[in-house]
């Protein structure tokens, strides 16, 4: 309707100028007054909207809604079912991680922003330790399998991701069994990151200057297992998707954002790719040794929210490939050091994953507690105080299931961050929700929100 649609009680209605009635106030002056939805003459109310034949809503979409988890909000101005004006409201799961990051060593840094983008954890640790890593200028001396390790990991977090936004994805479009599918693979990843971190998720794994601990003795036969497990199941998706009528009709031509709305906003990932431009930073940008791994960069030509949906399913085949490049390279270094062998930056300990848990080996207690007095006052030292790194500042970006993660770190010389800043690339995505929703329909909002994949942790930090 022309003017404020929500109501207040009736004895509220009131102007300066005396006017009382609900449609004298709208006609007199509409924006004079702001009205809230608390009691009211609500037929009063319809009346005028019929009287006036507009159909002009404004509603809220969240923080409750299932399509953004109870942690974003959509402000959305609606002519009938046509989205015509929509603002993103985000902060409801701040955390202060960037700030808590200075109060802690660098090295405890990696269980803070772990807990960002929660669905794929160690990413937020890779790029902050290797901006730690650049100012330490250690970025060529961390052993290979340390780096192999890396890459395994990242690449079944990849999976495990993007498994995560087509189930839920789906799930909101209506196909439930893609949110059970996605899930159920999604937990044998888990397994496996549980067995060599001895966490599901938020792992703290991933240590400046290489991994906390290396995989356990039956580490090559639990990822055989998780990796047969993915090459069997993950073609079930293209069978139940990629020519399925119901969700081309619902994805195709939806959410539609080319490749200068793309550049204009700040959108990487599958949203860039499905656009057609062939930009992956494990390519352009390479880290971690991507240049000496075989695989392919997925693209699409449909710049929509079914586009998104085609390169995320064909990257988790390249990850996969990866991943089996990564379990013939750990066979051939298996003893090799997972750490650099600096005493002054390396973790002062020996960590194993056993029954219970993650804690040190029983043969490195007995050595700092029993034998060696020097080894125990290092490990006090390093735990309590912290590396210390040279001064200065670094940036570095990686490529994330949802586009480029940066981190950006400052150092005064101490043992603890000045600065910590993610570059997280739901933050940037969710500028491009108005661009990708206005004009279109209300039912094609949630299919937008999740062509972005955004993870409200990483956007609020």
């Amino acid at each position: 309707m022309d003017g404020p649609l929500l109501t207040t009680p009736k004895e509220n209605l009131a102007s300066p100028t005396g006017v009382s009635s609900i449609e004298q106030l709208f006609d007199a002056d509409p924006d004079a007054v702001e009205l809230t939805a608390e009691d009211g003459d609500w037929q009063e109310i319809v009346d005028y909207q019929i009287q006036k034949n507009s159909s002009r809503m404004i509603i809220n979409m969240g923080p409750a809604h299932p399509s953004t988890h109870g942690v974003m909000r959509l402000c959305l101005e609606l002519d009938g079912d046509i989205v015509t004006n929509l603002r993103p409201a985000i902060g409801y799961l701040h955390t202060g991680i960037e700030k808590t990051c200075e109060a802690r060593t660098w090295t405890q840094g990696s269980a803070l922003v772990t807990r960002a983008d929660y669905v794929a954890p160690l990413f937020n640790e890779a790029v902050y330790v290797m901006a730690v890593e650049e100012l330490l200028g250690i970025t060529d001396k961390i052993p290979e399998r340390a780096q192999i390790i890396r890459v395994l990991m990242l690449e079944l977090n990849r999976i495990a991701s993007h498994l995560v936004a087509i189930g839920t994805g789906g799930n909101e479009l209506g196909g439930v069994t893609l949110l059970t599918n996605g899930l159920r693979e999604r937990e044998m990843i888990l397994d496996f990151f549980e067995a060599v971190t001895g966490l599901r998720m938020n792992h703290a794994f991933f240590r400046p200057g290489g991994v906390a601990n290396d995989l356990p003795d039956y580490g090559l036969e639990k990822l055989d297992e998780t990796l047969k497990w993915l090459d069997e199941r993950l073609p079930d998706f293209d069978k139940m998707c990629n020519e399925n009528p119901i969700l081309r009709k619902r994805m195709l031509g939806i959410s539609y954002l080319d490749l200068t709305g793309c550049m204009t906003l700040g959108v990487t990932g599958p949203r860039l790719r499905a656009a057609g431009v062939e930009w992956d930073l494990r390519k352009k940008q390479p880290y971690l040794g991507y240049e000496t791994y075989d695989f392919d960069i997925p693209v699409w030509n449909t710049c929509d929210a079914y586009g998104a949906f085609r390169v995320r399913l064909a990257e988790m085949y390249e990850s996969l490939k990866i991943c089996h490049q990564c379990r013939d390279r750990l066979a051939d270094t298996q003893g090799q050091p997972f750490m650099i062998e600096d005493p002054k930056i390396s973790r002062p300990a020996n960590l194993a994953v056993y029954d219970d848990g993650q804690g040190n080996s029983f043969e490195h207690v007995r050595k700092i507690m029993g034998e060696d007095m020097e080894a125990l006052i290092h490990h006090f030292k390093l735990v309590s105080e912290g590396i210390t790194v040279p001064a200065g500042q670094a940036y570095v970006a990686i490529e994330s299931p949802k586009g480029e993660l940066g981190c950006h770190v400052v150092s005064d010389g101490g043992t603890h961050p000045y600065r910590i800043h993610l570059r997280d690339p739901g933050f940037h995505h969710l500028q491009a929700l108005p661009a990708m929703c206005e004009g279109g329909m209300l039912s094609d909002v949630v299919a937008a929100v999740g062509s972005i994949d955004p993870v409200l942790g990483g956007v609020d930090r």
